[in-house]
């Protein structure tokens, strides 16, 4: 006799992190779920729904709201900063999160997993509080909670005395300029350093531990369960049917004016710079890559957000207008698989990374904090697909060493070499998602034991 049917999908609630680096590869988890036959729930914080165009989004991908206690300013409204608004969080959100648990309970639509942000480990406590399945999602790379993780057990002590030579097993010999910002200055960031290294309070106790990178990419680290690198299928496998863009955006992309200049350039010719959504740079710094882009002489593309464009040189783009442009947003994707781009400046945060090396694009990495400094170690040292831009002792990126690392990546037998190793990692990644790859059968065995429970 057959077995009888399970009347409905399994349903996952997934809670992500509230910021863009950290919303998209769990809404692209999210999207490879659903393909897979599982029925996914986001939930997100009012404040990110109310400032994410508008709250739109064009994922297909169903969206809830919960609260992080500042739903009109979110943590920039916490007088006390991160603080005062994590334990916040952590108190409001649990509880909201627990009510949208009962509400699908209630709506016959119950609730079998919550995947969750390693950055929320009190999503494992609801999920306990349901007898729900619990999912922690590391959306960083595995080199970087590998440190972190060394940190809470007390393998690496804080304040780092060494400076050079700092052993973290699995890892290459680093150095303290290789090391995470909350672990390299952890002074500077006590509350987000907390933030990081709690990650591993409860991760034992969770029933998946799943990681946005892929085995190949970083085999000899950690057994985890790889499901990356999530970005749009489109630009991967192309097995999802319309998944060409994350869904959700805090700015509103040029998309238009970006496509349209770049469609102008010639194959290669032009360098691409962006760092990122949260970055913020000294005006100090923004003029040295300013004047080291202008005088590389090549062509550039460079995102600079609203809030920092009073930063950049006077008459710097009425200078630069036959050769740059700058805008305030764009979509990132398109211009990293455009034809036109030949290099990729930017603070080396992982999302950007995990692009870069899957479609291909040579990085000349210049990271700022967090993560990004051991990100940039392994990008140049490690898979070899780009540079990482040297700070003079002042902690500046002068635009004699910009110019260089540009000209370095667009031209020379360097640059034919990390595009060699760009070619190769982009296989492997697609090879990772695809059917039968290392990230998908991870994803097919978790949905299996969902359907199983």
């Amino acid at each position: 006799m057959e077995k009888p049917k399970r009347a409905q999908r399994p349903h996952c609630l997934v809670l992500p992190h509230p910021i863009q680096g950290h919303i998209n590869p769990m809404l692209q988890f999210s999207k490879r779920l659903e393909h897979k036959g599982v029925k996914v729930t986001l939930a997100i914080t009012q404040f990110i729904f109310n400032n994410t165009m508008n709250g739109t989004s064009s994922s297909s991908i169903s969206v809830e709201t919960i609260s992080d206690g500042y739903d009109q300013g979110g943590p920039e409204a916490a007088s006390g900063g991160y603080e005062e608004y994590l334990p916040r969080f952590r108190e409001v959100g649990s509880k909201t999160l627990a009510g949208l648990v009962v509400k699908f309970g209630n709506m016959g639509c119950p609730v079998d997993c919550i995947v969750y942000d390693a950055f929320l480990p009190w999503g494992l406590d609801v999920a306990r509080e349901f007898g729900l399945v619990g999912a922690v999602f590391f959306t960083q790379s595995c080199a970087v909670d590998n440190i972190y993780y060394h940190v809470y057990n007390g393998h690496l002590k804080l304040p780092l005395t060494e400076r050079t030579n700092i052993t973290v097993p699995g890892l290459p010999p680093l150095e303290i300029s290789d090391m995470p910002s909350f672990v390299s200055v952890p002074q500077a960031y006590p509350p987000l350093l907390k933030l990081v290294v709690n990650q591993f309070a409860n991760v034992g106790e969770a029933d998946w531990v799943l990681c946005n990178t892929f085995h190949k990419l970083e085999e000899e680290i950690w057994p985890l369960r790889t499901i990356g690198p999530t970005i749009p299928s489109m630009y991967l496998d192309k097995r999802l049917q319309d998944d060409k863009e994350y869904g959700f955006s805090i700015f509103k992309p040029k998309t238009d004016a970006c496509m349209k200049w770049l469609d102008q350039r010639s194959n290669g010719s032009v360098v691409y710079v962006s760092f990122g959504s949260l970055a913020q740079l000294g005006v100090d710094q923004m003029e040295e890559i300013a004047w080291g882009l202008k005088n590389s002489n090549y062509y550039f593309l460079w995102v600079v957000r609203a809030t920092e464009q009073p930063k950049l040189p006077k008459n710097f783009m009425a200078e630069t207008v036959l050769n740059g442009l700058v805008v305030t947003w764009c979509p990132q994707l398109d211009v990293l698989a455009h034809r036109a781009i030949g290099c990729f400046v930017t603070h080396s945060g992982w999302n950007s990374t995990l692009e870069a090396l899957s479609l291909g694009v040579p990085m000349v990495a210049m990271p700022q904090s967090t993560d990004q400094t051991t990100n940039a170690k392994y990008v140049m040292d490690v898979w070899g697909m780009g540079v990482r831009a040297q700070c003079d002792e002042r902690g500046m990126v002068r635009r004699e060493e910009v110019e260089g690392c540009v000209r370095e990546v667009m031209e020379g037998e360097r640059g034919k070499e990390i595009r060699r190793k760009e070619m190769k990692w982009g296989e492997l990644a697609i090879e990772a998602v695809d059917e039968g790859g290392s990230s998908d059968k991870n994803i097919d065995e978790f949905v299996a034991k969902l359907v199983k429970s």
